[in-house]
């Protein structure tokens, strides 16, 4: 079959690589792609958000299966778009997607569907949620309720933090529509997980556990950015652990959607703090988690085309996925600078000798200038390995990265520090 990928970073160079190794694929094309899927897929350049533009690529190219990768155009209806002319679609309708394009919406949702999660409340006036930091105290969360990238998460040690933080997404506009409704959450302790699901109405496909590291720097310091690597397996999620959110979290969500007639095809990502009292959802996303899709697709051992065509087709019931042994990491490389202001047009070299090392480079951010790889974006490389231990996964890639010419780019050097710390003991 021929498919069509909606999107141009490193989730979706995952899933062309993946489903151009998928026998039941034929062709991959990709809009816009970069550099690197180009590589994995024929490229056109139709922007992800450009939804009237993405439809006439469709309809001129009739591929049997579309796959959307990023948020943003989900959210603006691209999928009940392409559904009403007929192509089977992974990626939910608008009003699913509202589960990600709205944290306010997203929170009382799981408030109805008696959803475990943490206390919130939702603000539009600046001194009543400066009110309710000062009743709750800190550390406490606050966050955008519109999209912002992944990067509208403030996790505030001090009330004065806090409050900043409300006056500038409030009053400041620091992240234009996306904040202009902020959720005030309760603080919870506890290590984070990232649970994945192929949703195809009443199915619920588990994916493997993985775990992101959200925080720039090392040992979790910094800010909050859209994700600086990620591993999967997640030891920390037992079995029993993932059968808990998948009955807790998932199953109450989707019923709730559905209740409000809005039908789920395609992933849920229910981000999970793992607390003394279990599993909370901390949010959704209704795609593959970046970095998180690196290490998933190199570790799917099934046939990525027909699982995502089943779904769409609402024929996932039966279906099982096959996995991997081992662990697959993958370490985000950003420009230096990064998740604020960082000079863009460097060129990147030693890409070749980081591959010949034994990872998959993975592009994002980047861009072609003179038959050279610049980086075009904040997060821009995901380099990934698979080893039979987190520890060996982590030694292939930051070994490979010693080859990588770059002197502008970043990486966090600790990624899987829990899981290699867990092995060890």
């Amino acid at each position: 079959m021929k498919v069509m990928v909606v999107g141009g970073g490193g989730r979706e160079h995952a899933l062309c690589w993946k489903l151009k190794g998928s026998q039941s694929v034929s062709e991959v094309f990709c809009a816009p792609g970069n550099p690197g899927i180009a590589r994995d897929a024929r490229c056109v350049n139709v922007g992800a958000e450009d939804i009237d533009g993405l439809m006439e690529l469709a309809l001129a190219e009739k591929p049997d299966l579309v796959v959307v990768g990023p948020e943003v155009p989900l959210v603006l209806g691209l999928g009940n778009q392409l559904r009403a002319e007929g192509f089977p679609v992974f990626g939910p309708d608008k009003a699913a997607a509202n589960l990600e394009g709205s944290k306010s919406f997203s929170k009382r949702l799981m408030h109805e569907a008696s959803v475990p999660t943490a206390r919130f409340e939702v603000h539009v006036d600046v001194e009543e949620a400066i009110e309710t930091i000062r009743a709750w105290g800190a550390p406490i969360v606050v966050k955008a309720s519109g999209l912002a990238a992944g990067k509208g998460v403030i996790v505030a040690q001090t009330e004065k933090e806090a409050i900043d933080a409300v006056r500038d997404m409030l009053s400041g506009n620091s992240f234009g529509e996306a904040g202009s409704q902020v959720v005030i959450e309760e603080f919870l302790t506890g290590e984070e997980a990232s649970c994945l699901f192929i949703v195809s109405g009443d199915t619920i496909l588990p994916l493997a556990s993985s775990q992101d590291h959200k925080a720039l720097l090392d040992g979790d310091k910094g800010p909050n950015t859209g994700g600086m690597g990620a591993y999967s397996p997640a030891p920390c999620v037992t079995e029993a652990i993932a059968n808990e959110v998948l009955e807790t979290v998932a199953h109450p969500i989707i019923n709730a959607l559905k209740k409000k007639g809005a039908e789920f095809i395609g992933i849920l990502y229910a981000g999970v703090m793992l607390t003394e009292d279990g599993p909370k959802a901390l949010e959704f996303n209704v795609r593959f988690g970046d970095p998180e899709c690196q290490p998933l697709m190199s570790r799917l051992k099934s046939d990525l085309g027909e699982v995502l065509l089943a779904a769409a087709n609402k024929k996932l019931d039966g279906v099982e996925l096959e996995w991997h042994e081992g662990t697959a990491l993958c370490v985000v490389v950003s420009s230096d600078g990064y998740p604020a202001s960082f000079d863009k047009g460097q060129s990147i070299g030693g890409l070749d000798a980081v591959e010949a090392a034994g990872t998959t480079v993975f592009h994002a951010g980047t861009a072609e200038k003179d038959g050279n790889i610049i980086n075009a974006g904040g997060r821009v490389l995901g380099v990934t390995a698979v080893a039979p231990t987190v520890k060996e996964a982590q030694q292939t890639v930051y070994s490979a990265l010693e080859k990588l010419d770059w002197p502008g780019g970043f990486y966090r050097r600790d990624i899987g520090y829990r899981a290699v710390a867990r092995e060890a003991s």
